[in-house]
């Protein structure tokens, strides 16, 4: 499922930046995207598959937060693992995600610094890059550069609510509870776009994937016991990816798309063949380093491939944040890992 959600992802963060390819409603629903897009499924052409990655691709990181849920589960809770206190279990995971951010952050403001277009910070943008709380400054998406790296502060916090409240009261309705405050907190503001917007850069807006891989890796055994047809997939697979269309179609709708999306990805992996399965674990044992490779490299092909040959810039894109992720690995697996005592 980590491989997946990585390549939706790095797909998703190149094609939405190039000219005339429909945007996607990841933190705000405008209606005028949703329209083009039905536009361009009316009307294919050869940039179909563009005009798909830009609009859905962004669902990748719901997946990766029901992953972070899940795996929060299944190590403190049924792994065995001793109980840590509230902040040294903050630390640690600070620690854990700053060892890989680092790395990656390095690389691109000196990539940034000699390009055109180089982003310049601010004294505190960078203290809340560094800190990993740049999500709760105004105005979020010109303060966190680059933009993928959000998802660190996301979900660094998603982490604490995990610690300070999953984790001492683990009956089913405390997660059910927060995921639909933080669904009318939302709705409360679908007409003040800037303060949706906030709130989707933060917790508030990651807790139904979040929440979702806590119930699941808590209640497992329940959800094992459903049978493993093949055709039971292909049909969970098909009704998922027909709602993902139809609900990214209607306002309230959209906010459940992600339990939709991790449905048809769990679906997807039961699914595919063996070989192919075995490429996406391997990309998922690196996700974390294509997640901080990819923006460098995006913004070096698509400055020479944003016209013309579009697909011949994505794949030397996808081969280079590959690579480069693999050779950070190297890097980042000398950088002394953090301990919980």
């Amino acid at each position: 499922m980590r491989g997946i959600a990585i390549m939706a992802i790095i797909l998703h963060n190149y094609c939405h930046f190039l000219n005339g390819i429909v945007r996607e409603n990841e933190y705000l629903w405008k209606v005028n995207n949703v329209n083009r897009l039905w536009y361009y499924l009316q009307h294919p052409s050869d940039l179909l598959p563009i005009h798909l990655f830009s609009f859905f691709g962004h669902y990748g990181v719901p997946v990766f937060l029901f992953l972070s849920g899940f795996g929060l589960v299944m190590k403190y809770e049924r792994g065995g693992t001793v109980s840590v206190g509230i902040w040294k279990f903050i630390r640690y995971n600070y620690l854990k995600l700053f060892r890989i951010f680092i790395v990656g952050f390095v690389a691109f403001t000196v990539i940034d610094a000699i390009t055109p277009g180089t982003h310049r910070y601010e004294w505190l943008h960078v203290l809340g890059m560094l800190g990993m709380f740049s999500n709760l400054l105004e105005h979020p998406a010109q303060v966190i550069w680059p933009g993928p790296y959000w998802y660190f502060g996301l979900t660094l916090q998603l982490y604490i609510v995990y610690r300070l409240f999953f984790y001492r009261w683990r009956h089913w309705t405390l997660v059910v509870l927060l995921i639909l405050l933080c669904w009318l907190w939302q709705e409360a503001y679908v007409n003040d776009a800037v303060m949706l917007e906030r709130l989707r850069y933060n917790c508030v807006g990651g807790m139904l994937p979040f929440g979702l891989g806590v119930l699941v890796a808590r209640y497992q055994d329940v959800c094992s016991a459903v049978r493993q047809h093949l055709l039971l997939w292909v049909a969970v697979l098909l009704l998922s990816t027909l709602l993902i269309v139809v609900m990214s179609f209607q306002l309230q709708a959209w906010f459940w798309v992600p339990v939709l999306i991790v449905t048809g990805t769990i679906a997807l992996v039961k699914v595919l063949p063996a070989s192919v399965v075995r490429i996406c674990v391997w990309l998922g044992g690196i996700s974390a380093a294509i997640f901080v490779s990819h923006p460098i490299l995006r913004k070096v092909f698509i400055r020479f491939y944003g016209q013309g040959d579009i697909y011949a810039g994505l794949l030397l894109y996808i081969v280079a944040a590959v690579f480069v992720a693999w050779l950070f690995m190297q890097i980042v697996n000398r950088i002394p890992k953090p301990s919980e005592k």
